[in-house]
């Protein structure tokens, strides 16, 4: 077995979490366990942060050909979704959640289709799942699987990675707007009634 791995699988198999609570997030239709979700996916996303960094840090402050270089190296395709998922992420995870409190006083209370709107737009699970994907591709190659190796692959699998990104944001926006569309009728109402009692 490769020694990277033992850096290598726990920092994958954060990020491979936050990618599937991310992804389901939308679908949760009570206030209250939307929150307590976005709190799960706050704490993957902070402890997927704090091990990737502690990975790539160790690689720069070591000299050498050693085990925490390669890992390092391996997860240096993953940095810049990972610095996607520092900048964009967080801050729209950790405003979700402050919204779905707003409305969790009661376990039954329904989670408003804006909120679960902001719930799947593609800056919340987009570069959580690209960074997922980022860090399996780093793994492979401790594991025995190195796609880069045989002359004339490596051209084929980037630009199969990239149109899989690219479909994944797609389909993150379809569904963003989808419930956005749902969350306009009651926005609608709201505005035309200060309108009604102007005509009465």
């Amino acid at each position: 077995m490769d020694d990277r791995l033992a850096l290598l699988l726990p920092v994958a198999a954060v990020w491979l979490a936050a990618g599937l609570v991310a992804e389901a997030l939308p679908g949760i239709d009570r206030a209250r366990a939307l929150r307590r979700r976005t709190g799960w996916l706050s704490a993957l996303v902070l402890t997927g942060l704090a091990l990737t960094a502690a990975v790539l840090a160790a690689g720069l402050q070591s000299a050498g050909d050693t085990t925490v270089d390669r890992a390092a190296a391996a997860l240096g395709v993953a940095a810049v979704p990972a610095a996607a998922v520092a900048v964009c992420t967080v801050r729209r995870v950790r405003r979700l959640r402050s919204g779905a409190g707003a409305f969790a006083a009661a376990p039954g209370t329904p989670a408003p289709h804006g909120l679960r709107a902001a719930a799947a737009h593609p800056l919340i699970a987009l570069p959580l799942q690209a960074t997922a994907i980022a860090v399996l591709v780093a793994v492979l190659p401790a594991v025995g699987v190195d796609l880069f190796a045989a002359p004339g692959v490596a051209g084929p699998v980037i630009t199969v990675g990239v149109l899989g990104v690219c479909a994944i944001g797609v389909r993150h926006a379809l569904r963003h707007n989808r419930l956005a569309e749902r969350a306009m009728p009651a926005a609608e109402a709201v505005s035309a009634r200060p309108a009604r009692a102007l005509h009465v």
